[in-house]
């Protein structure tokens, strides 16, 4: 079983690169795992982030985790085929 912490996604625009995303966790390259911290609530921003790293991979499966007061996860989902 593998772990990856800080993985670079490579973000393209009209199949040229023009940025890189880091994700927090990636466990066994099929889920991401997405860490936030601060008031203890989900952002749509944060749900929207982990989406778009989603779509930038193969990775079909990730959790968004909020750590704060009152913590709290979502499942995304999106499907590459």
């Amino acid at each position: 079983m593998t772990s990856l912490q800080q993985m670079p996604i490579k973000v393209f625009y009209k199949q040229k690169t023009v940025g890189t995303y880091y994700a927090d966790i990636l466990v066994v390259n099929k889920i991401m795992l997405e860490l936030k911290a601060g008031e203890g609530y989900i952002l749509e921003d944060h749900e929207l982030q982990l989406v778009n790293y989603l779509k930038a991979t193969e990775i079909e499966i990730g959790l968004l985790l909020c750590f704060g007061k009152r913590p709290q996860f979502k499942r995304k989902i999106f499907s590459n085929c």
